[in-house]
């Protein structure tokens, strides 16, 4: 899936500014940044993931990361940055339903640069939840139980 997906995103990553919601281990935005992102910011709630994407950051010597320890949406109801992500992954915990509340929260909080790209997985065998007016589908692909689609804003 990773590869599929950078794959679609190839002549995008280099020199972008990455916004990885729900990051976790932070597997998305790290690939990006080894891609040639420009920047990346991490939004991970759990203490010690946060931590531990940190720790990599530091190891790797990265100076374009920065890792926030915060509830998605709420980051993003009081997210006051000038800059503006060209690339978002979305990728919440299956069962949580915070996808649509997360990319509504996204798509009104002014982070979004102009034709930007955004990224979410689900469970494939639900539907897609409402999404923002506007966002149209670039791509999507199925691995298993995981559906996963790519967006134009």
């Amino acid at each position: 899936m990773r590869e599929t997906l950078f794959n679609w995103l190839q002549p995008r990553t280099a020199d972008a500014r990455v916004l990885d919601l729900f990051a976790g281990s932070g597997a998305l935005g790290l690939e990006a940044l080894s891609r040639g992102a420009a920047q990346v910011t991490f939004v991970e709630k759990d203490r010690r993931a946060a931590a531990a994407i940190e720790a990599l950051a530091q190891e790797w010597r990265e100076n374009s990361v920065s890792v926030v320890c915060s509830d998605a949406i709420a980051w993003l109801s009081r997210a006051h940055q000038s800059a503006s992500f060209d690339l978002v992954f979305i990728d919440p915990p299956y069962d949580s339903k915070l996808l649509s509340g997360t990319a509504a929260a996204l798509a009104s909080s002014g982070l979004l640069a102009p034709d930007a790209r955004v990224y979410l997985e689900c469970r494939a065998r639900e539907a897609m939840p409402a999404l923002p007016d506007g966002w149209q589908s670039v791509r999507d692909g199925r691995a298993g139980e995981v559906g996963y689609h790519l967006f134009a804003t």
